[in-house]
């Protein structure tokens, strides 16, 4: 339970990796329309990343667009120095300006690929990537398949130790899964919105399954099931089209609080929060699955590291809960 394995590799990651999206605080897209999930303290963060080190947490994945490098720069802080502790997971494909940090655009070229990386590795402050994962989850499959080719030379050049790619698509996923170095699909699951036929991929294929989303967005870490979550310059507050979960101003869906509220007795069964049960149902999927959860603060770093003692929910209670869900 402690530990899996990423891929046909020696990489082993703890069970819990951390997702560290939201320390890279307030960016926008070109239409001013907020990315982030609001104002951070990076001395918080930095903080609580040594905190997930001193519980067990070894798995980091963050992405070179998040806060516009500034979650890259904030994470190559905290690990100064732990380095060969942790395994360091990020991504590329998002074009973005630093200066106003905002969101410019996508390329999904090998010679951008190349550049993403090493601006990657400055603000990370490291000499390799050991998960380099392709952002674009839509992107067309025969730009995907020379990306991959493009990653086995990085790979080959010591700068990569495995590669991935960050999409919902099992089609697509299994154009990356041929890669010899091929490690990990990235991909939505939670107790709200099964993934089964991606995970049933990357079990066939001996990849893991990193699960972004795992606690939707915060519904999932919620003492009740509405709510406000929404703050300027947090994206649950206008949230797009993409974001089911949340209505405008970031108060939950009804009909997606309601899922929470039929599941949340057992998931909180046996002394687990909410979150720790929402993680523990993505453990009993599968033993390749590693969630990783967002975080701001210290705490949220302690209630999510704490998962990992209660380990996955029982057989009994998947059934249940699938019961409650319809499914």
């Amino acid at each position: 339970m402690d530990t899996r394995t990423l891929g046909h590799s020696d990489l082993r990651v703890s069970a819990l990796g951390f997702g560290c999206w939201a320390i890279g605080g307030e960016w926008q897209d070109s239409g001013g329309k907020p990315l982030g999930w609001g104002a951070v303290d990076d001395d918080e963060s930095v903080a609580a990343i040594h905190r997930a080190l001193d519980l067990g947490v070894t798995f980091f994945d963050t992405a070179d667009v998040y806060g516009t490098g500034h979650s890259e720069r904030v994470l190559g802080r905290a690990l100064k120095g732990h380095r060969d502790e942790v395994v360091i997971a990020t991504k590329w494909g998002n074009l973005f300006d630093e200066a106003t940090r905002t969101a410019t655009g996508e390329d999904a070229s090998p010679a951008h690929l190349r550049r993403a990386l090493t601006d990657s590795l400055r603000r990370l402050g490291t000499d390799r990537v050991d998960l380099y994962q392709f952002h674009l989850g839509g992107a067309d499959p025969e730009e995907a398949a020379a990306l991959r080719d493009a990653c086995e030379d990085l790979v080959r050049e010591g700068l990569l130790r495995g590669y991935g790619w960050s999409t919902d698509d099992p089609a697509r996923a299994a154009v990356f899964a041929g890669g010899p170095h091929c490690l990990a699909v990235q991909h939505a699951c939670n107790v709200l919105e099964d993934a089964p036929e991606m995970l049933g991929l990357t079990a066939e294929r001996g990849l893991a399954s990193i699960v972004r989303g795992p606690l939707a967005m915060g519904l999932l870490t919620a003492k009740h099931g509405s709510g406000s979550r929404g703050v300027p310059g947090d994206i649950r507050a206008v949230p797009p089209a993409w974001l089911r979960y949340f209505e405008e101003g970031g108060v939950p869906a009804p009909e997606w609080a309601a899922r929470v509220d039929a599941v949340r007795s057992v998931l909180t069964s046996g002394g687990r929060t909410l979150a720790q049960g929402a993680l523990a149902w993505l453990w009993a999927r599968g033993a390749h699955t590693v969630p990783i959860p967002g975080f701001r603060t210290r705490a949220q770093a302690e209630e999510n590291a704490g998962a990992m003692a209660y380990g996955p929910l029982t057989e009994a209670q998947m059934k249940e809960v699938g019961v409650l869900l319809g499914r």
